[in-house]
């Protein structure tokens, strides 16, 4: 059996708590939290804010914002262990313990409130051993079916797709609610059509579903678009509908 200590308090961590707490072989022993009693936590298991008392176990998992992570990992006190963060952008080589080290990355995102299943998600693993590899490998399989063996720099590009395909398409979800809202539409008329596109990249490329008025070069249709939006959508809306036509080969 695993065992395993939580470095963090935040949305990830709270999700990484209750999935080693369900895992059979995993033996979650102890989390860090920086303040007593951190919104969130399960009362049920150890918690210390003082990382001199920290016991000793398998792997220690780092869950904190980007910034903080090598900062925090010199401060890391115990020697000879696998110390891992947890994230998408940051290289391994910025974790500055003087122990073994590692990367643990869910892909996915993550809010308190919301419940995930981790078997669907994604891990991406990184040590610097085969032996800490093995070990991650056999940490991530406990609480997902999905687990990856990726580089820093594969792992840099991977985050960066995220942001496009997550981040700023989530904003531009944004921009169509508040479109809806403005003219008394319910958002969720065109909660069956974002589904279906979905569904559909899941078998099919991207770039072989394009539809719309940039894919037909529908000029007249664009330019009725653009009367209807405020400058700074008009400078998204154009954009995109440049680099659709530019990908498809069609006339600007």
């Amino acid at each position: 059996m695993l065992s395993v200590i939580i470095l963090g308090s935040g949305n990830l961590a709270t999700h990484l708590i209750d999935a080693f707490s369900k895992a059979i072989n995993i033996e979650l022993i102890q989390v860090y939290a920086r303040r007593e009693n951190a919104q969130g936590l399960d009362q049920s298991i150890e918690t210390t804010t003082d990382l001199k008392k920290l016991k000793d176990a398998d792997v220690y998992i780092i869950a904190i914002s980007d910034d903080a992570i090598s900062e925090f990992s010199l401060q890391f006190p115990l020697k000879d262990k696998l110390v891992v963060h947890t994230s998408g952008s940051v290289a391994l080589t910025t974790l500055q313990n003087s122990g073994n080290k590692g990367v643990f990355y869910p892909l996915q995102t993550f809010s308190k409130k919301h419940k995930v299943n981790f078997n669907e998600i994604p891990i991406c693993i990184e040590a610097e051993s085969k032996k800490d590899i093995t070990l991650l490998q056999e940490l991530a399989n406990s609480i997902s079916d999905k687990v990856y063996s990726i580089s820093s720099e594969q792992r840099k590009c991977l985050h960066l797709s995220a942001v496009f395909t997550n981040n700023f398409v989530n904003h531009i979800y944004k921009i169509g609610y508040d479109i809806c809202n403005k003219n008394n539409i319910p958002f969720e008329v065109l909660q069956p059509l974002i589904l279906e596109s979905a569904k559909k990249i899941a078998t099919y490329n991207p770039a072989d579903i394009q539809t719309g008025p940039a894919y037909r070069n529908d000029k007249k249709t664009i330019s009725n678009h653009l009367e209807l939006l405020s400058n700074d959508e008009k400078k998204i809306y154009k954009l995109l509908t440049e680099s659709i036509q530019k990908t498809h080969g069609k006339k600007l």
